[in-house]
């Protein structure tokens, strides 16, 4: 397994409020952990959002005082309890400082091991699988939109274009308890996963997510690809991306 990732400010913001951690090698009692957070607030609350969430995250997990009892069917449960943790930690800072009010962060993170993607995931960054044949989204966004998508009464060309497209629906960084999605994915058939920020999935469609991640080249080289191609669309927000190649 090999993974590389990226972060990039984009082609209109002025300052970059993603940020992402890759490892392959174990965090705690984790074999490795890759993670990626889109922050929103205003200033620089978005940008202090995201990097706590990313620190405040990896650190729970490799500082957790029961590794030894951490087994694989229970990753997850220290993945999202990590998460939650990150949550009420943002929030109170967000109470400490005016400046901070009201920010919030996505976080989507991933591990790998036997066989299986194990996924901790609240906002609208996106995990997806791809292979040859197909690529697929595996994370549900967390935002007003695609709840009225879910619910049949937009169809998917409308939610792509709908003004109201941004507002998350759930974050890290709210009072109070965080609702944490969790996945566990078998990989049977699967070349790449894909971890990113909505300002990828929102400039390029899956067709053209697809064809680059599974072109020639090392996974640094192809993230790029994926940047460049977002930029040249628009670059209408930070972009991010981590590739974790399984078989390459």
């Amino acid at each position: 397994m090999y993974a590389s990732g990226l972060t990039d400010v984009g082609m209109t913001r002025s300052q970059n409020q993603d940020a992402i951690f890759v490892s392959t090698e174990p965090v705690g009692p984790l074999p490795n952990l890759f993670i990626v957070a889109d922050g929103m607030g205003g200033h620089n609350a978005g940008d202090v959002a995201s990097k706590q969430a990313v620190e405040l995250a990896s650190g729970y997990i490799r500082d957790f005082p029961a590794a030894e009892f951490v087994q694989p069917d229970n990753f997850l449960d220290l993945m999202v309890n990590a998460a939650q943790h990150a949550s009420g930690l943002i929030y109170a800072e967000s109470e400490k400082d005016e400046n901070m009010k009201g920010m919030g962060t996505t976080l989507t993170a991933c591990v790998v091991e036997g066989g299986k993607a194990i996924i901790a995931h609240v906002g609208d960054s996106r995990a997806y699988t791809v292979s040859e044949e197909k690529i697929t989204q595996l994370t549900t966004d967390h935002t007003y939109v695609d709840e009225l998508k879910q619910a049949g009464q937009l169809s998917v060309e409308e939610a792509r274009n709908h003004p109201k497209r941004h507002v998350l629906t759930r974050v890290l960084g709210v009072p109070g308890h965080c609702q944490i999605d969790g996945y566990s994915v078998e990989l049977s058939g699967v070349e790449t996963i894909l971890l990113c920020s909505d300002g990828l999935s929102n400039m390029l469609d899956d067709e053209i997510l697809q064809k680059i991640i599974v072109s020639e080249g090392h996974a640094e080289y192809r993230i790029k690809k994926l940047i460049k191609e977002a930029n040249n669309k628009g670059g209408n927000d930070n972009i991010s991306a981590i590739l974790i190649d399984l078989g390459r």
